[in-house]
This record gives C-alpha cells, structure tokens and sequence, in this order.
C-alpha cells in the first residue's frame, strides 16, 4: 500500500506537466512569408550580381585619411614635433648638416658637436633661418644656411585611421572634427579639405574605407527551442547565400535545410522573403536561389522541429526526472532505515 501511494504520488505530480507541456510547447514553425520573390524574378543571384551603389560613410566606419599637401598657412610658428630641411654650406667637412631635423619636446634642435643645440619653437621658418646662421658663425667661416619646413606636427593628426563616432564626425586632433557621415567618398574628401582650409594653405587629402563596418547582414540560426544564435557580418558587396552560411561554419546540428533571407524594403511594411533551395544550391550547383547577399539582409535558419520537439520535452520531463529521483531516494532511505531497525530488534541490538 505505500509502495502504490509513492507512485501515486510521483504519477500526480508528473500529469500536470505533461499536460500543460502539450500545450505549451512550440515547435517555432517557418514564419509564412509576406512577399516571395521567385527565383525566375529579376533579383541579384549567383551568376546574376549587381554592383553596390556608391558607398555612404556612416558610423562606425572606419577612414584612412592620408594628407599629400599640409602647409600651415603664413606665418606659421614653428613648435615641437614639426621637421625643418636645413643645409648648411661651408660646414666642417667631418660634421656636414645637411637633412631634416625635427624639433624635441622643448622646442630645441641639436645639431650635435661642435655646433650645440638651438631654440627655434615659437619662430616663423624665416627666423629660424636666421637664427642658425647666428649659430653657425660661432664656429664657422662664412656658413650659407637655407632653413625650410618638411612637415609639421599636425600632419600626424591628420593622416591616419579615424573612426566615425556616433555623431557622425571623425576628428583631427587639435585641427577639430568634420561630420562626415552620410557622405560618399568623394564629398568626405572634399569637406576634410574646405574644413583644413582653415588651418592649412590650399590642403588636399585622400579618402578611403579602412573597415566597412556600417554595411552589415545577419545570420540568424534558430536553436532547436534553446535560443537563437545571431552573427553580424560585415557587407563586402559580392557574397551569396553560400559565403553567408560559410561565415558560421554550415549548418548547426539542430537547423534544418529551410532557409530564406528576409530582406527589409524601405518605406514598405511588406518586406521581401527570398527561400533558398539549400539542396539545390550546394548538391547541384544552382545558382537560382543562391541570392546576393545586400546591406540589412537577414539570412534566417529555420530549426529541426524533431530536434526542437525533443529539446522542448526535455525542459519538461527534466524536472519530473528530479521529484522522481527526490521520491525514490526518500523512499529508499526509509525502506533502509525500516530494515536496520528491523534488523535491530531481531538481533537485540548492535553491538559496539
């Protein structure tokens, strides 16, 4: 009799859960598709692509900027980190000068024995010149000096890789910042120049895209009932289907062969959902669904319903399996206990 009330009890807590997982469980079954495409349509495909509309600058791309011309506009005071091309005619024939010299932290250049080492931060080019030629006659016999500059500090600031911040501007260091998204290329040029132009004597400058990261699709991968996987991949402008499910290493033990890409269309509720004929793309070579992949593309893995059934029924059964486990563990002990006492009484007791 209470070997049939611990079942009892076990199979009255077991029916309500299987009760309520019947109706709860989901096998998430393929979303029904608003607008399909037929691969006979006119859509970019594998043997069929489109070429990208002139790219347009947006956060968080990240931009080469190089500066080919950066003359500081007259007069220009020299400060550190700015290079001088400076020849000295007539110099000791063991101690030529006759190169560029870059001006230290302080300001100074050093010329090195005999001639020392001089201040020429705060001067303009011209001052500079004089003020090694002042230099010079302290050791030589007629020197000649031309002083020029080669470039100064603020080309580093310039040249480089800037990335485009969330208020769409890149910055160029003590030069300030230029808002460049929602620019192609071309007009990114341009506005670096105009904002220079404040700063430099006629500059020019060279563009271009060091990480296209604001161009993206994803690859979303249902997970058979334990949660969906999600991976942003940067837009190149030339892949299909095929490089998409490449990006994540095939198909997941729990995804089934139904595929489509969800394509959001702007302006328009009713968005494009292309299916993918996944056999027919990799076992027989057809090109038909294998779409080009473009910007804001969702390339959706549908889950295996037998492999989502079973993992839904795990989450259910599992619990009942641990007040199972729980039941007999108790009622073993109490069937333990019963005989060791039992034992007890019959033997008199244990002896110690």
């Amino acid at each position: 009799m209470k070997r049939l009330c611990a079942w009892q009890f076990g199979l009255a807590l077991i029916m309500p859960l299987v009760l309520a997982g019947c109706r709860t469980i989901d096998h998430h079954p393929p979303m029904q598709p608003v607008l399909v495409v037929p691969p006979q349509s006119n859509v970019p495909r594998e043997l069929a692509k489109v070429m990208m509309p002139r790219y347009v600058v947006e956060p968080p791309d990240i931009l080469i900027i190089d500066a080919i011309r950066s003359i500081p506009k007259s007069p220009y005071l020299l400060r550190a980190t700015d290079v001088l091309n400076i020849r000295v005619r007539n110099a000791i024939p063991d101690a030529p000068i006759d190169g560029q010299y870059a001006l230290d932290l302080r300001g100074y250049v050093d010329f090195g024995a005999p001639y020392g080492a001089l201040e020429l931060g705060g001067l303009t080019v011209e001052q500079a010149n004089d003020a090694v030629q002042k230099l010079m006659l302290k050791t030589l016999v007629d020197p000649v000096t031309s002083v020029s500059l080669a470039s100064f500090g603020g080309t580093q600031q310039i040249s480089g890789q800037h990335i485009v911040g969330p208020d769409g501007t890149v910055t160029l260091g003590t030069f300030g910042s230029v808002v460049v998204a929602g620019l192609t290329l071309d007009q990114v040029r341009e506005a670096v120049e105009r904002h220079l132009s404040q700063f430099l004597d006629s500059p020019e400058v060279s563009v271009n895209v060091f990480a296209y990261n604001s161009k993206v699709y994803y690859i979303v991968t249902q997970g058979g009932g334990l949660g969906d996987n999600v991976v942003r991949v940067p837009v190149t402008g030339n892949e299909t289907v095929l490089d998409a499910i490449s990006q994540v290493n095939g198909l997941q033990s729990v995804s089934s062969k139904r595929i489509w890409i969800a394509r959001p269309v702007p302006g328009c509720e009713e968005n494009i959902v292309l299916p993918v004929d996944w056999c027919a793309v990799t076992g027989r070579g057809a090109a038909a669904t294998n779409y080009q992949i473009l910007p804001g593309d969702r390339v959706f893995i549908a889950e295996d319903e037998v492999v989502a059934l079973d993992n839904h029924l795990a989450k259910w059964i599992s619990p009942v399996e641990r007040v199972f486990g729980v039941t007999l563990l108790g009622t073993s002990t109490a069937r333990q206990i019963k005989f060791f006492n039992q034992a007890g009484g019959a033997g008199g007791g244990f002896g110690f």
